[in-house]
This record gives structure tokens, sequence and C-alpha cells, in this order.
């Protein structure tokens, strides 16, 4: 072959290349603002209404994320791990975009926790397949040099659809009342995200699936490191910090706080904007500085936005919240699998992601159902938010143990 016909190769195989970057990295932007943005932090904002029509207390209508992801994490984190290694995420995704549209739609017609749960568990299982696990190995198949900003602009769904989840649902409810908001919500997913998802490629290369490489290498290894249950144990404090604080936040502005629902929808809105900013804020870094750094500074944001909470009544204060917390929020997803990656490498992320998702997401269950039965216990959320705080700190000091790199990541 001649120079000219290798370098038209050489260019092309550039644009192929840069071509299924760009669509994969849209992909992932809007599955990520379908089933995280739009389904997970979309419900908190029907909560209040489930208390006030149902009579159901506020354990009670947190305990759908508890039961689901309880149950649905253990038995299917793992298996949705060794499938995306060995099958790819494509087709994951597009049953979870499917099963997460149904819970929505499902959710609207509850009138009792038996068909609550129910459809709860449609959530969680379309979380699992179609959420952050196979995005997150997507993305760390297409990208290398590049991948903190890819990962962070593919985050900005989820920051994107959790700004636009409260004010449309809020609008959506004025229209058709808060059922028919859950149902439209639930279609929105599945027309969103689904068609991008079905033409998406699984890698880089001509075939669609992984190589065998891929597919059987062995986590045996990563399983052994205590550095693995050191990352486990600081995601799961600091997501169930997170989980706790965001699934009670439109309770507690709403029915603590007395805030008007259009007010608790900007709140929670503003919190998800911000979240935007955190999100490119710690793709960016994460690709010029230690990882491990940039997980400590995420943490430490979560850990010292939850204490403002306290002086929600002064003027201001809520707001300062926001920032903080949201800028924490968009960072502490995403720095996971980054974290991950630099650690043990892409060949076992899918299994290795579905581990630690299933750890983050028992902790994601069981805190904020905690913090609800704290509430309803003392009549005050002051018990359940210093919890809070207590946890992320336990996940700032696990991040602290965990190794540094020999050398500091390239400046790209």
């Amino acid at each position: 072959m001649n120079t000219t016909a290798k370098n038209t190769l050489s260019v092309g195989a550039l644009e192929f290349s840069r071509g299924g970057q760009t669509q994969v990295a849209a992909t992932s932007f809007l599955a990520l603002f379908s089933i995280v943005g739009l389904a997970l932090y979309g419900l908190p904002f029907f909560y209040d209404f489930m208390v006030k029509d149902f009579g159901w207390t506020r354990a009670e209508v947190t305990s759908g994320n508890f039961y689901s992801k309880l149950l649905i994490g253990p038995l299917f984190g793992f298996a949705a791990g060794w499938i995306v290694d060995r099958f790819g995420p494509r087709r994951m995704m597009m049953a979870g975009i499917l099963m997460a549209g149904i819970a929505l739609i499902g959710l609207s017609f509850t009138t009792t926790l038996a068909v609550f749960y129910f459809f709860y568990l449609f959530n969680a299982l379309g979380y699992v397949c179609g959420g952050p696990l196979p995005n997150q190995v997507l993305i760390s198949r297409w990208f290398n040099e590049a991948r903190g900003k890819a990962m962070g602009f593919a985050y900005l769904g989820i920051g994107v659809g959790g700004a636009v989840a409260p004010l449309l649902a809020n609008r959506l409810t004025q229209q058709f009342g808060w059922p028919g908001a859950l149902r439209t919500l639930g279609i929105l997913i599945v027309l969103i995200a689904l068609p991008m998802a079905f033409f998406v490629k699984e890698s880089p290369g001509t075939e669609t699936a992984p190589s065998s490489a891929t597919s059987h290498a062995s986590i045996g290894g990563v399983l052994k490191s205590r550095h693995f249950y050191l990352l486990a144990i600081g995601s799961m404090c600091s997501i169930g910090a997170v989980g706790g604080t965001n699934q009670h936040l439109k309770l507690f502005l709403s029915l603590d706080q007395q805030y008007a629902q259009v007010e608790a929808a900007r709140v929670a809105s503003l919190v998800l904007a911000f979240s935007l900013v955190g999100r490119l804020l710690m793709g960016w870094l994460a690709d010029r500085y230690t990882k491990k750094y940039v997980m400590l500074l995420i943490y430490l944001l979560v850990a010292a936005s939850i204490p403002v909470l306290f002086f929600a009544s002064k003027p201001g204060a809520i707001y300062l919240f926001a920032i903080i917390f949201g800028i924490g929020l968009g960072g502490d997803y995403m720095i996971i699998p980054l974290m991950a990656a630099e650690l043990f490498g892409v060949k076992v992320m899918g299994r290795l992601m579905g581990v630690i998702l299933t750890a983050d997401g028992v902790a994601e269950a069981t805190v904020p159902m905690l913090v609800g039965n704290l509430r309803d216990q003392t009549a005050s959320y002051t018990v359940g938010f210093s919890v809070l705080i207590a946890l992320a700190l336990v996940g700032a000091i696990a991040v602290t143990f965990l190794p540094r790199p020999e050398a500091k990541p390239e400046t790209r």
C-alpha cells in the first residue's frame, strides 16, 4: 500500500473514531439524562403528594427506593457487569431505558404500597441495566486520554435531566395532576433515550462484541486488593450521604420548612444546575491532577454542604447549600469509575463497577430510609442530617488511604 493510500486510510480511521466518540458521548448523555436525571431525581418530587394523598409516612415513601435497590442491586448488579463485559452494553441499555419508562408509568397508577414497590423494582432494574454501569463501560472503551472530559460530558445528562425534572414535573402536575405528570415523564424517557441506544456501537472496532481478552479477564486479583475495599467503602459512604440528602430535600423543604411547590422545585433544580458545574470541573481536574485528590475534594464538598441545611430558615442559606452540594453531587458519581479505571484498568470495568455500584446501591437505598425513620421518630431532621455528615466524612477518610500514582497524570 502506497503512502497516499495509508494516509487516506489513517484520516478515515481518525474521522470514524471521532464520529463514533461523538455518538457514544451523545448516547450516554441522553441515557443518563433520562434514567438518572428524569427518573431517579424526578421521583422525589412526587413524595410529598403521596404522603398527603395516601397518608404514607416519610419512611414509607422512601422505602420503595430502599427495598428495590436492596433487592435488585445484590441480585443483578454483578450479573449485569458480567453481561456488559461479555456481550457489550448496548442491549442492556435498551432494556434499562424501557424498564425505567414503564416504572414511572406504572407508579402513576399506584394507590397501594404493594403496587408502589412492584414498579419501584422496575425503576431499580432500569437503573442497573441502563444507567451508570453500561455507560461507564461504553465510555471507558471509546475514550482513553480524554476519558475524564468524556465522562464529565456524559454525566452532564444527569445534571441537565435532574435540573429539568422538578421544573418539568411541577409544570406537568399543574396541567395533568401528579399521576399524569409521572406518566408523561415515563413516556419521555423512552422517546428521548431509546433511539440513540439502538444505533450505538459497542466498541471502536468493527466488531460490536467485546474481545475475548476483555470478556475473560479475571477479576479475582481486584477482589483481593485492599484498595478495592477502600474504594468501595469510600463510595458507599459518600453515595449514601448524597442519596439521603437528595431523597429528603423536597420533603424537608415542603413539609418542614413550608416552602411552596414552585420554590421547592426551584431549589431542587438549582442543585442539579450546579451539578453541571461540578461534572465539568471535576472531569477537567481528573484529567490533569491526581484523581485521588479530586475524589477527596468532592467528598469534602458533600460533607461541608449538609450542615448548611440546619440554617435553611436563614435568608440565602438554602442557596448556599444548593451551590456547594450541587458541585459535590456533580462529581460524586462520575469520579468513581475514573478512579476504578486508574486503579484496576478497563478490562474488568463491567464486573468491577457491577460490584461497586451494587454496594453503592445498598447505601443509596438504606440511608434515605434510615433518615426517614429518624425524622418520623424525633420529629426533626437534626439527627438524620448529622448521620449524613458523618457518612460523608468517613468516605473522605477512606479515600485518603487509596494509593497515589507514582507520577502525576499527564496534562492534556
